[in-house]
């Protein structure tokens, strides 16, 4: 019920949800079945622009069956697998056949794909607000959120959300998580990535997401630290972009649009990928990754996806990551909101945290390993070795360890090694 207090507007809900991107609304979807009054803030409206590879894994696929999104309707565009491609010897993977999840992936523009997804958590129950930007975090006299307060509207309209709990889903900017003193880890290193739209008749209806790992920075001539990639959308469309961690060897940023343009100039002829056939300008955006900001829920604040910087160091992934917390998040905070506040509820929300390092802390802590000593140096060319292109064994393994997909218990040879593997890394304390 919206009522008014002076000359701000106030309104109440159980779970306020700031940030309606993948996150947000997976959260969102999350806690309305759960029977939960909530309410979703989107500072921008639907629809709207993301910077994004448009990929989605069987992960990522997984989680939209669990929402009820309908995958088989128009808009999204199958693939079967990754095409690695890396000093002339390109590899086909075939998406792995497991029980737990899909053997397909999808493609579709964060366009559309943002605004679907706030339309469920419509349909859900949850109230969704869009042009409502929050300018900072409510708090009582001993520190707890007690919501947000925002601008609303073309004329910034000042209003007031109140809620005992507030799920911070506003992405790299993490505003309303900076608000309260939950800052990034400065050891861990930001990613960028950037793309551009390409009208591509000859790639639009690829069945695989193409990824090309041998591509140099113009200047200094190193390897990029991180990946191209060629993702068919099927509309006669393709999202072509780059993905890259600081160089290490120079500590600084990478030049995406000259490392974009230089990688272009290879591409042959028939692919049409050339600024007449551009159908967008190119776009960046950061990339948070290796779990990056720490703890995840504090004094009512709740932190998914991106806003904790759950972006996989492995691979650059976020949207499955985000979907997934968001999902984990949102059953935490039901059982919560079931106890009285007070010590008991914030025990219950403090299984959050934990629960995050007990799924993820091993695998995150290799990544970011991984990461520090051999991408941001040498980027992906390395572990892309002639010899392990031809390891048919190698790369199944190797994509899976990329995209962090598996059965457990063990499905075959390759689960029971990356699952010994990770049992091996210690699992962060925090």
């Amino acid at each position: 019920m919206i009522t008014e207090r002076g000359d701000a507007g106030v309104e109440e809900a159980q779970v306020i949800v700031v940030g309606a991107g993948p996150a947000g609304s997976a959260a969102a979807v999350h806690l309305a079945r759960a029977g939960l009054d909530v309410l979703l803030l989107e500072k921008s409206g639907f629809p709207r622009e993301k910077v994004c590879g448009d990929g989605l894994t069987p992960r990522s696929v997984h989680q939209l069956v669990r929402l009820g999104v309908d995958v088989n309707a128009p808009g999204w565009m199958r693939n079967k697998g990754m095409r690695w491609v890396c000093e002339g010897n390109t590899v086909e993977l075939e998406w792995p056949r497991l029980g737990s999840l899909p053997d397909f992936g999808l493609t579709r523009t964060r366009h559309d794909f943002d605004d679907l997804l706030a339309g469920h958590a419509r349909a859900a129950g949850a109230r969704l607000r869009t042009q409502v930007k929050v300018t900072a975090p409510l708090t009582d006299r001993a520190g707890h959120v007690t919501g947000v307060t925002a601008v609303r509207g073309p004329d910034e309209e000042p209003v007031r959300y109140l809620a005992p709990l507030v799920v911070a889903a506003d992405g790299a900017s993490a505003r309303t998580a900076l608000a309260l003193g939950l800052d990034r880890d400065a050891s861990r290193p930001v990613a960028a990535a950037a793309r551009r739209y390409y009208r591509s008749e000859a790639r639009t209806n690829d069945p695989y997401l193409e990824l090309w790992a041998d591509l140099r920075c113009p200047g200094s001539g190193l390897d990029l630290p991180g990946y191209g990639w060629v993702f068919p959308l099927g509309d006669g469309r393709v999202n072509v972009g780059l993905g890259a961690l600081p160089q290490q060897r120079r500590r600084r940023p990478v030049d995406l649009r000259a490392t974009l343009d230089l990688w272009l100039s290879r591409m042959p002829e028939d692919w049409g990928l050339r600024e007449e056939n551009a159908d967008s300008p190119l776009r960046s955006a950061p990339l948070p990754m290796g779990l990056n900001r720490r703890p995840q829920y504090r004094k009512g604040l709740v932190l998914v996806g991106d806003s904790a910087g759950m972006v996989s160091p492995w691979s650059g992934e976020g949207i499955a990551q985000a979907m997934e917390s968001a999902e984990t998040a949102a059953e935490i905070i039901a059982l919560a909101l079931a106890r009285p506040a007070g010590p008991r509820r914030e025990h219950a929300l403090l299984q959050y945290p934990s629960e995050i390092r007990r799924r993820w802390g091993r695998y995150y802590r290799l990544g970011n390993l991984a990461g520090d000593l051999l991408f941001s140096r040498y980027g992906f060319r390395p572990v892309l070795h002639p010899r392990v292109m031809a390891s048919p064994q190698l790369m199944r393994t190797l994509s899976r360890l990329l995209i962090h997909v598996g059965d457990e218990p063990a499905r075959d040879g390759v689960d029971a090694v990356l699952q010994t593997l990770l049992r091996l890394v210690p699992r962060p304390n925090r």
